[in-house]
């Protein structure tokens, strides 16, 4: 699995990859994903970045749809429980997943310049956190890796002097 998110790609494409895998898994599954779930998902593959519900409700209202927070928050948490959307704890914000239709632990490197999200792979890192856990006796629960940072274009936008 490779990050995506500050990488070139055809983001077309990556968003048709993003809704037709959504489609199949809820055809397979028996689940619905109905006309709201939908748009919130389009609107979250449109961007690598992460959206909180509001920010999703104003996209949707200048669409001219109506947008109500109880709506977006269960069409969210549809889309995270069935592995369609991440959410971004450190931004209280959720991002499409890269990786639709495969079971996986992400990590998020966020842009704190322009809020940019690349997804990658977690093994490593919840290995080694879940090793030292053990090894301190912890009851290991959940978890999450986020860091922080700058994404290369506003790297080089910002040079380091």
């Amino acid at each position: 699995m490779d990050p995506l998110g500050f990488t070139r790609h055809d983001h077309d494409q990556c968003r048709s990859h993003g809704l037709h895998s959504a489609e199949e898994v809820c055809a397979r599954e028996g689940l619905s994903l109905t006309p709201q779930r939908r748009r919130v998902l389009e609107i979250l593959l449109r961007q690598h970045r992460a959206m909180g519900a509001y920010d999703l409700m104003d996209v949707m209202r200048e669409e001219g749809r109506a947008a109500q927070p109880p709506t977006v928050y269960r069409a969210l948490d549809f889309l995270v429980s069935n592995g369609f959307a991440h959410k971004i704890e450190r931004l209280n914000a959720f991002v499409a997943c890269a990786h639709p239709g495969e079971r996986h632990k992400p990590a998020f490197l966020l842009c704190r310049a322009c809020g940019a999200v690349a997804e990658m792979p977690a093994r490593a890192i919840t290995d080694a956190v879940r090793a030292a856990a053990e090894s301190l006796d912890f009851a290991l629960e959940r978890v999450v890796v986020e860091a922080e940072g700058l994404c290369p274009r506003c790297r080089e936008a910002k040079p380091c002097g």
